[in-house]
């Protein structure tokens, strides 16, 4: 099992990512560091920023090139600017019309994948001085503890995979970490990190669970294994 986060693909809309630092042929390296590591019978977890598409209809040539031109299974979480993500009964709706049968949809549930429970939620920012972030912090905190009960249900071993990162530079979110530690988590996998910011991505044990980085420009664009 892998998880690679942030892809950041726009074949259905304007959004080049050359312009940033490091992101020339981004979709190019994707698919070469992607299929020279995944076999087809692998998973693989895509935690958040999938697509720049506004809409759920606006994903599908985003969609056709993940399930199409990538081996494997694929997992989505969502990202900050996964705009387009529906409810999930929408979102499965949408890839059986399409025909995307290698795709599916974490949202408040698990999958049982090789042993593992497969786990998670967007999470959110590392401040609640705001009753705004108060409020989303709490939401996503109750996501991962849904998303967890369901794993410990189909009795995998439980590994968590978050869009933001719990801990970053000296910040913790204890709303999230909280809940890891309830359930007993010992490896979490998380993105949205990029450029300079990596500096401040903590890779490592922290209060018992092991974290780790997994956006694209910060693991050259390469699937990382998820740890047995």
């Amino acid at each position: 099992m892998f998880v690679l986060g942030d892809l950041h693909l726009s074949f259905g809309s304007d959004k080049p990512m050359d312009i940033f630092r490091g992101w020339d042929n981004h979709v190019e390296k994707i698919t070469s560091g992607w299929n020279d590591m995944v076999e087809d019978n692998d998973t693989v977890v895509v935690n958040g920023d999938i697509s720049w598409a506004m809409s759920l209809e606006k994903t599908e040539k985003d969609f056709e090139y993940i399930n199409n031109r990538l081996n494997g299974y694929k997992i989505f979480i969502k990202g900050n600017h996964d705009y387009w993500w529906s409810t999930k009964a929408k979102m499965d709706g949408f890839l059986l019309n399409k025909g995307f049968d290698r795709i599916r949809i974490l949202s408040n549930n698990s999958f049982l994948i090789d042993g593992v429970s497969v786990c998670g939620t967007r999470g959110w920012i590392n401040d609640d001085s705001v009753e705004f972030d108060v409020k989303l912090l709490n939401r996503e905190a109750g996501r991962l503890e849904m998303s967890l009960k369901e794993g410990a249900r189909l009795g995998g071993r439980l590994v968590a995979f978050t869009h933001y990162p719990p801990v970053f530079g000296g910040e913790k979110n204890y709303y999230i970490i909280d809940v890891l530690k309830k359930f007993g988590v010992k490896d979490c996998y998380y993105g949205h990190v990029h450029g300079p910011a990596v500096k401040k991505a903590f890779t490592g044990e922290y209060d018992g669970i092991r974290f780790h980085i997994a956006s694209c420009d910060c693991v050259e664009f390469k699937p990382v294994r998820v740890e047995p």
